[in-house]
C-alpha cells in the first residue's frame, strides 16, 4: 500500500489530512479501478470497509484506492470535497496509474455508501474547488457500488440521523443531500446490496435509491439478503451474505471491466 497526497496544500485543513491509500493489484487483470469510501457514520472510518475491500478487489485483479476522507468535526462540504478530489485524482493520473479514466467506480458502506452515492449524484459546485488542473477533471464516477448505504434523509422511518448530523451539524432536513432525490438520467449505473433486517441502517435506503435509478432508466443490480446485522463488510462467517463479492465480480465481468 502506498499513501498518495490528494493536495499539495490541503484546503480547509484543521488537523486531519485526507489521503488516498493506493492498493495496486499484484496480478492486475483490468484497467478499471475502484475508489473506496469506508463507513463510520461520518464520525470515523471503519478499516475493514477500506483495506478489507481493497484486499478483495486486489484478489480479482483490480486496483483499489481507499479515500481517508475527513469526518466530524469537519462538516459538509468537506467530506464531499475529499471524495470528489479522490475521483479526480485517479482520473487525472490515469495514464500513470494504468487506469482507464472511463472505468472508475466508487464504493462505499453505510455512511461511506452515502458519500459514494453523493459523489455520483451531487452536481452543484462546492467550496474550495478549482485549486488546480486536477480539479478540472469530472468528479462523477462511471459506476457506483453501495453496501448497506445510508441514503434518504427527509423520511424519519429510514433516515440514519446520526450520519446526517455528523455531516451537517444539525438535525434539519437536508433534501439536497439525499442522493435518491438527486438521481437523474446521467447518474452512473450501480450495484447495491443490503440485508433485509439491518438494524443499523434500514434496507429502505437501498430500495429508495434503486427505485430512483429505475425511474430514470439507469441500469442497476441489487441484492437483498434475508438476514444479517449492519456493518458486515466482506461478511466473513456468513456464507449466504458473503456471496455479494462473487456477484460483484460477475457484475464487473458483465460490464466488460474484468
Amino acid at each position: 500500500m502506498k499513501v498518495l497526497d490528494l493536495w499539495e496544500n490541503v484546503p480547509a485543513l484543521n488537523g486531519e489530512t485526507p489521503v488516498l491509500e493506493y492498493y495496486p493489484a499484484k496480478n492486475k487483470a483490468t484497467d478499471a479501478a475502484v475508489v473506496v469510501f469506508p463507513g463510520g457514520g461520518y464520525g470515523g472510518r471503519a478499516p475493514k470497509e477500506g483495506d478489507g475491500y481493497a484486499v478483495f478487489l486486489n484478489s480479482i485483479g483490480m486496483d483499489a484506492y481507499v479515500c481517508e476522507y475527513r469526518v466530524a468535526p469537519y462538516r459538509f462540504p468537506i467530506p464531499l470535497l475529499d471524495a470528489r478530489r479522490a475521483v479526480r485524482y485517479v482520473r487525472y493520473h490515469a495514464e500513470k496509474l494504468g487506469v482507464d479514466p472511463d472505468k472508475i467506480a466508487v464504493m462505499g458502506s453505510s455512511a461511506g455508501g452515502h458519500l459514494a452515492a453523493l459523489v455520483s449524484t451531487y452536481k452543484e459546485a462546492i467550496d474550495f474547488e478549482g485549486a488546480d488542473e486536477i480539479d478540472g477533471m469530472s468528479p462523477i464516477p462511471n459506476a457506483t457500488i453501495l453496501c448497506y448505504p445510508v441514503i434518504h434523509h427527509p423520511d424519519d422511518e429510514c433516515c440514519h440521523k446520526g450520519s446526517y448530523y455528523n455531516l451537517t451539524g444539525d438535525e434539519k432536513e437536508h433534501r439536497e443531500l439525499s442522493p435518491d432525490l438527486l438521481v437523474d438520467s446521467n447518474t452512473p449505473k450501480a450495484f447495491i446490496w443490503h440485508t433485509s433486517n439491518d438494524g443499523g441502517v434500514s434496507v429502505i435506503n437501498s430500495y429508495l435509491y434503486a427505485t430512483a435509478l429505475r425511474k430514470h432508466n439507469i441500469l442497476h443490480e441489487m441484492h437483498i439478503f434475508p438476514d444479517g446485522p449492519h456493518g458486515l463488510d466482506i461478511a466473513a462467517g456468513m456464507p449466504h451474505v458473503a456471496q455479494w463479492t462473487g456477484l460483484l465480480k460477475n457484475w464487473f465481468t458483465d460490464m466488460g471491466w474484468l
